[in-house]
């Protein structure tokens, strides 16, 4: 069971806080994916939305840091890396509209799911933008550690941004570690709005989890 530790009273106040985060979760139907919250561990079974979403209740912005569990290692925000490690990237045309679609296909390639529910759905995207690790295809393992984490993290994001510069909104799909989508909700900062899918994988595979305003 996946466990994260938070300093106490981090993320607390302000539209961005803790509560905020916890007010979400519990008025949608993953509010059963994180409980056990006592001090300062917050302890459950945790899904790639709602951990991306209490990675944006304790922003790196915020002062807090964030540590988890992630297959018997401890991934941290704080621990240090050198160098940023870009992301692959490659765009796949949608022309629905002028939003834009991002897929996180670090543990898995999510691509075909996503553009048949961009278009099965009509989301109003000109096209999805597919992140892949560097170097390299999805797959498991592909995040070596928390250092790793944490400079593929800040990657993704700067990638981001730069392409959501001409756009108001933007689809977010993870197919990554949980550590990572934690982390980058964490670093989630000078982007535009954000609608976070979850992965059902029944009936249309997947469904519009939370909107983060970042």
């Amino acid at each position: 069971m996946p466990t994260l530790f938070a300093p106490a009273g981090a993320g607390e106040a302000g539209g961005d806080g803790w509560g905020s985060a916890r007010a979400a979760l519990a008025n949608s139907k993953w509010a059963g994916t994180f409980s056990g919250l006592v001090g300062r561990t917050r302890a459950g079974s945790i899904r790639l939305a709602p951990a991306f979403l209490v990675g944006t209740a304790f922003r790196m912005v915020t002062g807090a840091d964030l540590a988890v569990m992630q297959r018997g290692q401890l991934w941290s925000t704080s621990d240090p890396y050198d160098i940023t490690l870009a992301p692959g990237a490659q765009e796949y045309s949608v022309e629905q509209g002028g939003e834009l679609a991002a897929a996180i296909a670090i543990a898995t390639d999510p691509t075909k799911d996503v553009m048949a529910y961009l278009r099965e759905q009509h989301v109003p995207v000109s096209k999805l933008i597919v992140l892949t690790p560097p170097g390299g295809p999805a797959k498991d393992g592909s995040v070596a550690d928390s250092t790793a984490a944490n400079a593929l993290a800040v990657g993704i994001r700067d990638h981001l941004r730069g392409v959501t510069r001409p756009v108001r909104r933007m689809h977010l799909f993870l197919a990554c570690p949980m550590g990572l989508s934690l982390f980058l909700g964490h670093r989630w900062n000078r982007l535009c709005q954000t609608v976070v899918y979850e992965d059902i994988k029944v009936d249309e595979g997947y469904e519009p989890a939370f909107t983060i305003e970042a």
